[in-house]
């Protein structure tokens, strides 16, 4: 009999740093890379003005960092905030360099470091702008040029502005796809919801579920962060753009529904996923709906998906006059909560550490000639920036991934460096990886290799001497202190950042269930509150799985995050569930106050393990089997939704299938 051979698991940590994104390459944004950092390092070398040219050309491989696949007007924010932050970090850090002692000099960039890592933690653009405000500043200060600060920052602008243009004026394959030019990720994002709803009533009562309602969460959220932003063409495009944003409002109750019956454990029915795969198309191609096949309405949540795909179709057919993305702003002293609480806190400080102590052994090593006779010592405190980053992965997995990549990088630049023509050569190079690096984000390793030999590539064209090897040093050394300093014992508890995110999410999912049991007629407010709860929850998971990745000292910080992440996201399913049941009959079923009494039971016992206030939400303890609940469905914000009393002639006499011809 013979034994199963035992397999060799590597631990999470060194798991992540194996691990790359199985996305497909983003040929758009590889053909802007492409047009960015070669051509402006071109115009500048044609017009003397080389070291200008050096930094528009940073300036666009950082902005192409940044150019991440979705709409033309959210690229508007993700990469002009970052671009503006890291124009006045160039201006400070030059003016710095130029007129401060190393010691204060040291200790301005400290206190930027722990400015700005505190408001990295206010979300995604934030966190951007956070490390180019740094990587700007270690640049203006490491990096002597002739041209004064305000120049220098005018030609960063000019750099990421560039790239921006590129990215609102050449076309996309989402453009081309929808046959409309106004519209980039937009429409192929509202369509994806539509298909991700089809996906999660087809896995209803297996196995897939789960997994199928994550992927509606990102598909909702994809769709969100699309046509958020501002508006391009306002005029030309107002009523395609209302309509978009119908078909976007009208897959929310189709989305309450689904979830509802994949709660429910319950198949759905072959013909449950037709109606919502057919308005994709239509979203999609811009054409009519065709006729929707009614699904069974034996109970309530299949009752509720046959509502909503009527009202879907109303909605495809008129579209509105409103915006509304069910998303709440998030208010200036959420902000600041944010950036400044615990989370915040913590990663300031590690930030204003590692990037205080990159610049002052860097300034050691230039006065103790480690660089010859060059003045150029940016490289350590800005690689100590990027590998501070949470965003990029766990500490460890980014100190061996940019290690690695650093060593690649630098051996192929010096290889480049001994057969390619100078300048000639050296811009082909910058051209090639300004293409190259779109596509190497799968791996934080593949990046920093192809980032290196761009960035070797165009500061040797700005005078620099070839210098691998210093920098293959530079890097390790960043590397120590980062992983020094990311394991250093802080004032605050550690894992705050992912105590904040958890915290977050468990007041959304209590403001949602708080909502349903108050009995509100707002639909529009509960659907705005759901998907609050699941975006936070979403980013609450991101962060939870970035932490178990971490070394166990520092994992073990975090642990049981993950089982209560899990708990909230079946707390917000069961209210979910509840909510459609409460629309279609006023009343709740031993089923519904059972599960909600097992999970807020359950979160009730792990919130003090894992350090989560008491949420204060009102207890469903007062409603007993059977008893009429205070919601009632009425015509509310939300839509014009009729009663049960209202409804039960029409589910009578309604056809199997319904013809709904709207564009």
């Amino acid at each position: 009999m013979s034994r199963p051979r035992a397999t060799l698991t590597p631990p999470p940590w060194l798991a992540h740093a194996l691990r790359a994104q199985r996305v497909p390459v983003p040929w758009s944004a590889v053909t802007r890379g492409a047009l960015a950092a070669g051509p402006l390092l071109s115009a500048a070398l044609l017009t003397g003005r080389a070291s200008l040219g050096v930094v528009a050309a940073v300036a666009a491989m950082l902005a192409g960092i940044n150019d991440r696949p979705g709409s033309r007007r959210a690229a508007v924010g993700r990469i002009g905030g970052p671009a503006l932050a890291g124009a006045v970090g160039l201006c400070a850090g030059t003016y710095a360099g130029q007129n401060c002692s190393a010691v204060v000099l040291t200790l301005l960039l400290t206190g930027l470091g722990l400015i700005a890592g505190c408001a990295s933690a206010g979300g995604p653009v934030a966190s951007a702008a956070g490390t180019q405000v740094l990587v700007a500043a270690a640049i203006g200060a490491g990096m002597p040029l002739p041209e004064t600060g305000w120049q220098r920052g005018l030609a960063f602008l000019a750099g990421a502005g560039w790239l921006l243009l590129l990215r609102l004026a050449l076309p996309t394959p989402g453009s081309l796809a929808g046959g409309d030019f106004r519209f980039d990720g937009e429409r192929v994002a509202v369509a994806r919801v539509y298909d991700a709803v089809g996906d999660l009533l087809d896995a209803a009562g297996t196995a897939q579920a789960g997994a199928r309602r994550a992927a509606l969460t990102a598909a909702l959220d994809q769709a969100q962060d699309a046509l958020a932003g501002p508006r391009l063409r306002r005029c030309a495009s107002s009523a395609a753009e209302r309509r978009l944003h119908a078909q976007y409002a009208a897959a929310l109750p189709l989305a309450e529904a689904a979830t509802a019956l994949a709660w429910a454990g319950e198949s759905a029915g072959p013909r449950a996923s037709v109606g919502p795969r057919r308005l994709a198309a239509a979203v999609r191609d811009r054409a009519h709906t065709r006729p929707l096949p009614a699904p069974d309405r034996s109970v309530p949540a299949l009752r509720a998906l046959d509502d909503a795909l009527l009202h879907a179709a109303e909605a495809f057919d008129r579209g509105y006059s409103g915006r509304a993305l069910h998303r709440r702003r998030r208010t200036v002293r959420q902000t600041l909560t944010a950036a400044f609480g615990r989370g915040g806190r913590e990663y300031g400080m590690r930030v204003a550490l590692c990037f205080g102590a990159g610049s002052a052994a860097a300034q050691a090593l230039h006065h103790a000639r480690w660089y010859g006779s060059h003045p150029h010592w940016y490289w350590l405190p800005v690689t100590a920036v990027f590998l501070v980053k949470p965003d990029l992965g766990p500490l460890v997995s980014r100190v061996l991934c940019r290690a690695a990549g650093t060593v690649l990088g630098a051996l192929v630049f010096a290889g480049l460096a001994a057969l390619l023509p100078r300048p000639e050569g050296l811009v082909a190079v910058v051209a090639v990886c300004g293409a190259l690096l779109p596509a190497a984000t799968r791996h934080f390793a593949a990046q920093t290799a192809v980032a290196t030999v761009l960035v070797l590539a165009l500061v040797m064209v700005g005078g620099e001497p070839q210098a691998s090897a210093g920098r293959i040093g530079e890097t390790l050394l960043a590397c120590v202190i980062v992983l020094v300093v990311g394991h250093l014992p802080m004032p605050a508890r550690r894992g705050g950042g992912v105590r904040h995110l958890l915290a977050a999410a468990a007041s959304a999912a209590y403001a949602h269930l708080g909502h349903v049991l108050a009995g509100s007629e707002d639909r529009a407010a509960r659907w705005t509150l759901r998907r609050e709860a699941y975006r936070s929850l979403a980013e609450a998971r991101t962060a939870i799985a970035l932490a178990a990745a971490e070394l166990p000292p520092v994992a073990r910080h975090t642990e049981g995050a993950d089982a209560v992440a899990g708990l909230l996201e079946r707390l917000v399913d069961t209210t979910t569930a509840c909510a459609v049941h409460l629309d279609d009959t006023g009343r709740l079923t031993s089923v519904h106050l059972r599960r909600l009494h097992e999970v807020l039971g359950r979160l009730d016992r792990m919130r003090e393990r894992v350090g989560l206030p008491d949420p204060g939400v009102p207890r469903p303890e007062r409603l007993e089997v059977g008893s009429p609940s205070p919601c009632r469905p009425s015509s509310g914000p939300g839509g014009p939704w009729p009663s049960p009393a209202q409804k039960a002639p029409r589910w009578a006499a309604r056809s199997p299938i319904r013809s709904h011809t709207g564009a």
